[in-house]
């Protein structure tokens, strides 16, 4: 039997999202089927693929699963053709006991993407217990002088099944002295007993033989029977009698041992030794009510004697004889039917069933992070619990059946920001004061290449004298990645452009893991003054070796020989210094280059709003000139909030003023130098 029960306005078909994880939505609907206990191994349940809307060919791939809490392998499906069937026996009795519904909870799992299905598969009582007594023979000592209309209990029947195959209906075997009668106990079932309907005599009938027979509802009836054993005594006039034949208790678990139950009263009419009496527990009381329960056999109390746990069972029947110490002696018959009331005594359980970690910092909102099932033992308002997880981190819980729950992603993450989270998922129970009970999920988050590499520095300033060896170390670059493992892997390369006539890669290399810059050919100060040009960190990820690479510009300017003179009104320095006649309003600040001193002639410096004004010789030129150089420098400020290139800002042109003969050899390079003009100093694109 198959039951479709939408619960909200999607479709079994849902529209799923994925996104290198999966992203998973609660499904919107219950599929229910229904199977009689001890169905034959085999045997059809439901089209389970076809009801939950999936396609047979994506079983396999999609790797569809059944997980069964605590039911083992009692249901299984055939990827073949998506049926449901029954896999080993399914005993109800052993599954819910008596309890009036009993079912199977399935959850069906898909991935690719994830999805979870809830399927409840009721199991369906069928009448394949008999009625059972649980001894073969009942015996009864009976006075003969009892009169008619005495009441005698019997022991009951039971019967495993359920609903109408365990009601049932006793007969007496056919007798001149007894008829049966039943006593309705609530809930409780019924109760034979037997009643005097012919005066009894001993020299007679010493012992009358009789049979009881229980009859169950089910189709078909099945029966049980035992026999009834009727010693009748001379003796005693009156038997000691309970003001009522049933007394009803309600009490609270755990009550400590010694608590008071109940307090029995029986009487009797006789005299003397015959009205003394002794309660005791019947023979029909089994051990287990013996163990919990302690009787005062000379005053009737009945007190609590072991742990009392309404888990264990929330009803106990308690059959009381009393006794009187007549010859023969006659007993007295009442039973106390004692019911627990629960307490919140047991804290939810929390279990965490599946993880799905770690999960990547690029993750979509409503990712399944892990599944999650709470359940408490106590009934009521103390059985019902609500979930929650820590307050202020990027997960929620998703309630998806009953007590299951999935937590998701509730908002993006940034594992440079927090690389784990120890997310707590607390149950608590409604009882009174509530119970509660925590399980920790520890997610890790998984890098991706979200981040560009980046310089130590924007720019670098080298200083090479020229002649030098091919392949001499000229300076170091370096750059990091804010990401981790190979993400945060850095190689470095060099943005190709044109120097005059020659490409840059022809002047100068990097070293792809360590970004040293090495020349390659000798350089000539006459043929090449400085050198810019652009290294880039290439990042693994296509998404950013293209898009996101991180630039940074690098000048090489070449050395010569000598102590350069000084500017107008200069003084003299053991390093180069700027010459200029003409200062510009912003004060500039020269300063020499790390490592430079005698014989060199290169030179840093700092210009702008960030130096301090400076008066007479030291204020910043737009024009210095070389002393021993064909060149002369042009400096102009930047525009606020401009957006040019620094290159643009220096210039270098031919000094119109005579200059210095120059050694032969670099006599014959003047002309080559006025066809390069500036085209040595241009920057490449970004």
């Amino acid at each position: 039997m198959f039951v479709y029960r939408p619960r909200g306005l999607r479709t079994r078909h849902l529209l799923l999202s994925l996104l290198l994880l999966a992203s998973w939505e609660t499904g919107s609907c219950q599929v229910h089927y229904s199977v009689p206990e001890e169905a034959k191994h085999g045997a059809f349940v439901g089209r389970i693929a076809q009801d939950l809307g999936l396609e047979l060919a994506e079983l396999v791939p999609r790797l569809f699963r059944v997980a069964s809490k605590g039911r083992g392998d009692l249901l299984e499906v055939n990827l073949q053709n998506g049926i449901l069937f029954v896999n080993s026996r399914i005993d109800r009795e052993e599954l819910c006991g008596r309890s009036a519904e009993c079912s199977i909870h399935l959850e069906v799992v898909v991935e690719r993407p994830l999805q979870v299905f809830h399927v409840e598969v009721e199991v369906k009582d069928i009448n394949d217990n008999p009625p059972v007594f649980s001894v073969s023979e009942q015996k009864l000592s009976i006075p003969e002088s009892r009169l008619l209309d005495s009441r005698f209990p019997l022991e009951g029947a039971s019967d495993a099944d359920v609903g109408e195959n365990a009601m049932l209906t006793y007969r007496l075997s056919p007798n001149e002295f007894f008829i049966l009668d039943i006593i309705n106990k609530k809930d409780k079932g019924k109760f034979p007993v037997l009643v005097l309907r012919k005066l009894l005599d001993r020299e007679e009938n010493p012992q009358l033989p009789l049979f009881l027979t229980a009859t169950d509802g089910g189709k078909p009836e099945r029966t049980g029977s035992v026999s009834l054993l009727i010693l009748v005594l001379d003796a005693n006039d009156n038997a000691p009698i309970f003001d009522r034949s049933i007394y009803e208790v309600k009490m609270y678990e755990n009550a400590p041992n010694q608590t008071l139950v109940i307090w029995l009263n029986a009487s009797d009419a006789d005299e003397e030794i015959n009205k003394e009496l002794i309660y005791s527990f019947s023979s029909l009381v089994t051990p287990s009510i013996r163990r919990k329960f302690l009787m005062n056999e000379r005053t009737g109390e009945i007190r609590v004697n072991d742990a009392i746990d309404f888990e264990d069972s929330n009803t106990y029947e308690i059959h009381v004889d009393v006794t009187d110490k007549g010859n023969p002696p006659m007993v007295g018959h009442c039973t106390v039917l004692v019911e627990i009331l629960d307490e919140n005594d047991n804290s939810p359980e929390v279990v965490v069933t599946s993880l799905y970690l770690p999960v990547r910092e690029d993750a979509q909102v409503d990712t399944v992070i892990a599944l999650i099932s709470v359940s408490d033992r106590d009934s009521g308002a103390n059985g019902q619990v609500t979930c929650s997880v820590t307050p202020h981190i990027p997960f929620r819980l998703v309630s998806t059946f009953k007590n299951y729950y999935s937590l998701v992603l509730d908002s993006a993450l940034d594992r440079e920001s927090v690389a784990d989270y120890a997310v707590v998922v607390t149950a608590q129970d409604r009882g009174s004061p509530p119970l509660s009970a925590t399980a920790s999920v520890s997610v890790e988050v998984a890098d991706v290449n979200d981040n560009a590499p980046t310089f130590a520095q924007p720019e670098y300033t080298a200083f090479v004298k020229e002649n030098n060896p091919p392949g001499c170390h000229i300076f170091t670059v370096s750059a990091r990645d804010l990401d981790a493992q190979e993400n945060a892997l850095v190689s470095y390369s060099l943005v190709e452009r044109r120097v005059g006539e020659r490409a840059l890669s022809s002047y100068v290399s990097v070293h792809a893991e360590s970004g040293k810059v090495f020349a390659l050919q000798p350089l000539d100060h006459e043929e090449l003054e400085l050198l810019q040009f652009q290294p880039r960190q290439p990042n693994p990820d296509w998404r950013y070796s293209a898009s996101l690479r991180a630039g940074m510009h690098s000048s090489v300017h070449l050395e010569e020989a000598g102590i350069l003179r000084a500017g107008p009104g200069g003084p003299d320095q053991q390093w180069p210094t700027v010459s200029s006649a003409t200062p510009e309003p912003e004060a500039g600040e020269v300063s020499p280059p790390v490592g430079a001193g005698v014989n060199s002639n290169s030179w840093t410096f700092k210009y702008g709003p960030g130096n301090p004004k400076q008066s007479g010789p030291g204020e910043l030129p737009d024009k210095f000139i070389i002393p021993g150089s064909p060149a002369i420098i042009s400096i102009r400020q930047e525009p606020t909030n401009s957006q040019i290139d620094k290159s643009d800002f220096i210039t270098f042109g031919k000094k119109e003023e005579t200059k210095k003969k120059k050694k032969k050899k670099k006599g014959n390079k003047t002309q080559e130098k006025k066809e390069k003009g500036n085209s040595t100093t241009d920057t490449s694109d970004q």
